[in-house]
C-alpha cells in the first residue's frame, strides 16, 4: 500500500475504533471493532506483520498484569472490601455533606493508587451513590470526584492505570522510584481537585441532610485487606530484585479468586469474566491500530512541535500535549503514541507525559475509557450528567492540577 492511502486507512480506523469504544452500539465490547480494524491494518499493509507483532510483544506483559489487577479488584468486592468503605466513610461524615466529600476524596485516591482507576468508577462509583442516599446529601459532588479521581489519583504507582504501566516499562526507573518521584505530583493534584470541587459544589455541600439512617458497621474484610498489603509489598519485592511486577499482582489474584472458589462464592467462569478478556483484546488491538497510524507519519509530524529536554518549559509543553491529545484521541492511543517520542530524553519527559495524559481526560467523556464507563454507570442509577457542566468543571480542575503537578514533578527530578 503506497503512503497515502495507508495514512488514510490507519486514520480512520483508529477513528473507528476511538468511536465504537465510546458509543458501543447495542451494548457490544469495544473489540468488536478494534481486533477486526487491527486485523485489517496488517492484511493491507498500513502495518507490517513485525511491527504488528512487535507491538503485541511490547504490550503482553502489561495486558497481563491489567488482567490480575482487575481480577484483585472484583474480588475485594467480592471479600465486601468496598461496603465495607462505604459504611466506614457514611459513619465518619455523619450526614456532612463537606465531611462526606472529604472521605470520598481520600478514599476514591487511595483505592485508585492500589487497586487501579477501573476498581474506583465500577466498583466504588455504586458505592458512593448508595452512601449519598444513606446519608441524605446530594450525590452529586461525590459521584463527580469519582470519575475525576480515577484519573487524577491515579498518578502514584505504576498500577494504578493502564497508562501508568506503559509509561513504567518506558521509563527504565523501579517500582518505588516511580512513586518516589510521582508522590509530590500526586499530593498537588489531588489537593487542587479538592479545592476546585468545594468551589464548584459550594451550593450542593451547603444543603442541609436529613438525619442519616445508621446501622451496624460491617466486619472489616481483613483477609482482603492483608492480601492487598502482602501484593504491595510484592511490588516493591519483585521491582528491587528485577522481577517482573505482574508476578506478584498474579499471586494476589490468586489467593483471591481461590478462596471464593473455594467457598463456593465464584465459578472458573466469574474469575475469567472478571479479567475482562474482551477489554484486554481490545487493548492490544488498539495497540497495534495506534502502531499504524504511528508509521504512517503522525510520530514525525509530532516530533516536529512536541518540546525536548525537561526543563520545567519543556515538561509543561509535553503535559499540556498530551492533554490535548488525550482529549482529541483518548488517553490510551495518546500515551502510545507519545512514549516512543518522549522516552529519550528520560524519565522525566515520560513522566510528564503521564501527568498530561491522566489528569487531562477530566475534561472531556472521550477523554479517557473510565471516565465513558462511569458515564454508563451513572445513567445506570438514574442520575443525569449534563455536558455543559462536566465541561466546566473540567475546564476549571484540569489546568488547577495539572500546572501545579508538573512544577511539582520538576521539583521532584532535582531533589529526589
Amino acid at each position: 500500500m503506497n503512503t497515502p492511502l495507508a495514512e488514510a486507512l490507519s486514520a480512520v480506523l483508529l477513528v473507528a475504533v476511538l468511536a465504537w469504544a465510546v458509543v458501543r452500539p447495542f451494548g457490544l465490547p469495544e473489540a468488536v471493532m478494534a481486533v477486526p480494524a487491527a486485523a485489517l491494518a496488517v492484511a493491507t499493509g498500513a502495518i507490517s506483520l513485525d511491527h504488528a507483532r512487535a507491538e503485541a510483544e511490547r504490550l503482553g506483559p502489561v495486558v497481563g498484569f491489567l488482567a490480575a489487577v482487575l481480577v484483585l479488584a472484583h474480588f475485594c468486592d467480592v471479600e465486601g472490601l468496598f461496603q465495607a468503605c462505604g459504611a466506614w466513610t457514611a459513619g465518619w461524615a455523619g450526614g456532612r455533606p463537606v465531611r462526606l466529600l472529604t472521605a470520598v476524596f481520600a478514599l476514591a485516591s487511595a483505592i485508585t493508587a492500589v487497586l487501579s482507576l477501573d476498581a474506583t468508577v465500577v466498583l466504588l462509583t455504586p458505592v458512593v451513590f448508595a452512601t449519598a442516599a444513606r446519608t441524605g446529601v446530594r450525590p452529586k459532588p461525590h459521584v463527580y470526584a469519582c470519575t475525576h479521581l480515577s484519573n487524577t489519583a491515579s498518578l502514584l504507582l505504576p498500577v494504578s492505570n493502564l497508562t501508568n504501566l506503559l509509561a513504567f516499562a518506558a521509563s527504565g526507573l523501579s517500582f518505588t522510584r516511580f512513586a518516589a518521584l510521582m508522590g509530590l505530583p500526586w499530593l498537588v493534584a489531588i489537593g487542587a481537585e479538592y479545592v476546585v470541587f468545594r468551589r464548584f459544589f459550594a451550593r450542593d455541600l451547603a444543603a442541609a441532610a436529613p438525619s442519616p439512617r445508621t446501622g451496624e458497621p460491617p466486619e472489616p474484610p481483613l483477609f482482603a485487606l492483608v492480601t492487598v498489603a502482602c501484593t504491595l509489598a510484592g511490588f516493591i519485592l519483585t521491582s528491587t530484585f528485577g522481577v517482573e511486577p505482574v508476578w506478584a499482582a498474579l499471586a494476589g489474584a490468586l489467593v483471591l479468586a481461590g478462596r471464593a472458589l473455594w467457598r463456593g462464592r465464584a465459578t472458573p467462569p466469574d474469575v475469567v469474566r472478571a479479567a475482562a478478556p474482551a477489554f484486554l483484546a481490545f487493548v492490544l488491538a488498539l495497540g497495534i491500530v495506534v502502531r499504524a497510524v504511528v508509521d504512517n507519519g503522525l510520530a514525525d509530524a509530532l516530533g516536529h512541535v512536541l518540546p525536548t529536554g525537561t526543563s520545567l518549559p519543556a515538561l509543561l509543553g509535553l503535559a499540556a500535549a498530551a492533554a490535548v491529545l488525550a482529549n482529541l484521541i483518548n488517553n490510551l492511543p495518546a500515551v502510545l503514541v507519545l512514549l516512543p517520542l518522549t522516552a529519550p530524553a528520560g524519565p522525566g519527559a515520560v513522566l510528564a507525559v503521564l501527568l498530561g495524559v491522566n489528569i487531562g481526560p477530566n475534561l472531556t467523556y472521550a477523554g479517557s475509557l473510565a471516565t465513558l464507563l462511569w458515564r454508563r454507570i451513572v445513567h445506570q442509577h438514574e442520575h443525569d450528567v449534563d455536558l455543559k457542566e462536566f465541561t466546566r468543571l473540567g475546564l476549571l480542575a484540569v489546568p488547577s492540577a495539572l500546572v501545579p503537578a508538573v512544577v511539582a514533578l520538576w521539583g521532584a527530578l532535582h531533589i529526589a
